[in-house]
C-alpha cells in the first residue's frame, strides 16, 4: 500500500479526513461528534486506537467539533500550531500536556515514513493552516477555507498528484439565499471560502501532467449542489484549453454526511 485517503465527512455539517501510508495513519480534523467519527470511520475499516496522531488546520467548530472528546478516548496526540491551540483550548477541555504537539505553520513532522507539512491560507481564524502529504514520491494536497489561492499557496500544490480543493458555494445562489449580508460578506472576502469559480480558476493553475484527481470539497448545504460545482470548475477548465475524456475526468465528489470511497493518491 501506498498513500491512500478517505474524506470522512466535508462541509459546513463537519469536517474530517483519513491519510494512511503502510507505516501510520493521521486524522486531519474532528468537526464531527465522537460517536459519529467512529461510525464514518468504521465505514472505511477503521478504528481509533488505528490513529499515529490528529492534524488539526483551524479552531471554527466544524472542524474541531469532537476533537476534545475523541482524543482522549483513544489517547491521540494534537497536533496544531500555537495559535490555534490558544484559539481552541477552550473547545475542547483538558487535553494531557504530552499530547499537545506544537507544528507552527511551514514546519514538517514525519509519521512512518508519511512527511506531513502544514501552509498559511486565508481564513478568518487564528492561524488556518493546509496539509500536504508525501509518501515514496506520491503528493496529497488538502485545501479547504480558503479566501482564496494565493500565489504561495499555489507553490505548495502546484506538484500534488491528488488535490481535495474547497468549492464551497455558488456565488449567485450566496447572494440570493437566506443568511444576513455580513456573513455573506464574510463568506466572499478573501477570508472566507472559494466560490466555484474560484476553485475552477484556480485549477487551471494548479492542474498539471502529474494531476490525478481533484476532489472538489467544503461544498455548502444552502448555497451549492454538487452537480453544479463539477459543471462550472469543468466549464471554466475547457475554456482554458483543458478537455478530459471520460475515462481520466478528474473531478470527484466529497459528502457532508458519508465518507468518500478509499482512494490511492498513485492510481491514475
Amino acid at each position: 500500500m501506498g498513500l491512500r485517503f478517505t474524506v470522512l465527512a466535508s462541509g459546513s455539517t463537519g469536517n474530517a479526513t483519513i491519510v494512511q501510508s503502510d507505516s501510520a495513519t493521521v486524522l486531519v480534523d474532528v468537526g464531527l461528534s465522537a460517536k459519529k467519527m467512529e461510525e464514518l470511520m468504521r465505514e472505511r475499516g477503521v478504528a481509533g486506537h488505528h490513529l499515529d496522531a490528529i492534524l488539526v488546520t483551524h479552531e471554527h467548530s466544524d472542524h474541531i467539533k469532537g476533537l476534545g472528546a475523541f482524543a482522549r478516548k483513544f489517547n491521540l496526540p494534537i497536533y496544531a500550531n500555537q495559535a490555534t491551540w490558544e484559539a481552541l483550548e477552550r473547545h475542547v477541555g483538558q487535553i494531557a500536556a504530552e499530547k499537545r504537539v506544537v507544528i507552527e505553520t511551514g514546519e514538517s513532522v514525519t509519521f512512518g515514513s508519511m512527511k506531513t507539512t502544514s501552509y498559511a491560507i486565508s481564513h478568518d481564524a487564528a492561524e488556518p493552516v493546509g496539509y500536504t502529504f508525501d509518501y515514496e514520491g506520491e503528493k496529497l494536497g488538502l485545501a479547504t477555507d480558503l479566501g482564496y489561492v494565493s500565489d504561495k499557496v499555489r507553490l505548495v500544490l502546484e506538484d500534488s498528484d491528488v488535490l481535495v480543493l474547497e468549492s464551497n458555494h455558488d456565488v449567485n445562489m450566496l447572494r440570493m439565499g437566506r443568511y444576513p449580508w455580513n456573513i455573506k460578506r464574510r463568506i466572499l472576502s478573501d477570508i472566507g471560502h472559494l466560490s466555484n469559480e474560484a476553485a475552477g480558476e484556480a485549477l487551471c493553475q494548479l492542474l498539471t501532467d502529474r494531476t490525478k484527481r481533484v476532489y472538489l470539497a467544503h461544498l455548502s448545504l444552502d448555497h451549492n449542489l454538487m452537480d453544479l460545482a463539477k459543471l462550472t470548475v469543468n466549464n471554466i477548465l475547457e475554456s482554458n484549453g483543458f478537455f478530459f475524456r471520460q475515462d481520466e475526468y478528474p473531478l470527484r465528489e466529497t459528502y457532508h454526511n458519508k465518507p468518500t470511497p478509499w482512494d490511492e493518491v498513485k492510481r491514475r
